[in-house]
């Protein structure tokens, strides 16, 4: 048993293979060192080398493939997008960041990506994003299938916006935020009132940044979050403390 504080083995594989690629030693493409030379190098039991590999497969970081040669091993493997929102919205889920904290983040990320997308975008970029307003302007749309439209739009907007990273992470917030906000979808009893006001935040923003506003497209998109998070908040009963905390900050 490691005593309180110390790592144990298998992250002391993992803080050296980050060590390795932040120092360029380890690049997309190369491969691991094989399981047992990689074990008496760091002086862990193989154990350990196959637990923090099994680890780094799941963050997205390598893949290993089944054979001897240069076509078998772990590869280090470019990080997908959908391992960042799958961590991310893990950590949402067991409340590691409070929500207000998401919102502020996704606040920032997402003007950046509105402007950047009134600035970049061509008008196949912004195809996804007008689906998804077709899809919100069904009259009779569910609670569950609206929450997909929304956070298709949101994310289509970010991936238009051109900036990989800022996409991303875009993408992942938004993602990690589905299940809450249909979680309070479900409970509003003014549903109708509600969802006409998201379609008019969402049609709006689509506008602006059609009609190339990169200045109303960012303020548009703060006020739609701000505003749609408190009404879905303070109608759930839940977090009311929390969402007036967030539509207070500056």
């Amino acid at each position: 048993m490691p005593r309180s504080g110390q790592p144990q083995a298998f992250e002391l594989v993992l803080a050296w293979v980050d060590a390795q690629i932040l120092e360029g030693r380890l690049r997309v493409g190369d491969h691991l060192p094989a399981e047992r030379e990689l074990a008496a190098t760091l002086d862990v039991s193989r154990a350990a080398v196959r637990e923090a590999v099994r680890t780094l497969q799941a963050q997205g970081v390598v893949h290993s493939f089944v054979g001897a040669g240069p076509g078998g091993g772990t590869v280090l493997t470019s990080v997908p997008s959908r391992a960042l929102s799958r961590l991310l919205r893990l950590h949402v889920a067991l409340a590691n960041f409070p929500l207000p904290d998401v919102i502020e983040v996704r606040i920032a990320l997402e003007r950046l990506s509105a402007r950047l997308a009134t600035v970049n975008a061509l008008d196949e970029d912004l195809a996804d994003a007008r689906r998804a307003l077709e899809v919100m302007r069904d009259p009779s749309i569910d609670r569950q299938a609206f929450n997909d439209a929304d956070t298709e739009f949101h994310v289509a907007l970010a991936t238009a916006a051109g900036n990989r990273l800022a996409s991303d992470l875009t993408a992942a917030i938004r993602e990690s935020m589905r299940l809450p906000i249909l979680d309070r979808f479900r409970h509003l009893r003014d549903w109708d009132e509600v969802v006409a006001d998201l379609r008019s935040d969402h049609e709006a923003i689509f506008a602006a940044i059609v009609g190339r506003d990169a200045d109303v497209a960012e303020r548009l998109v703060e006020a739609h979050i701000r505003s749609a998070w408190q009404a879905i908040t303070l109608a759930d009963g839940g977090g009311a403390e929390h969402t007036r905390e967030c539509a207070d900050r500056p």
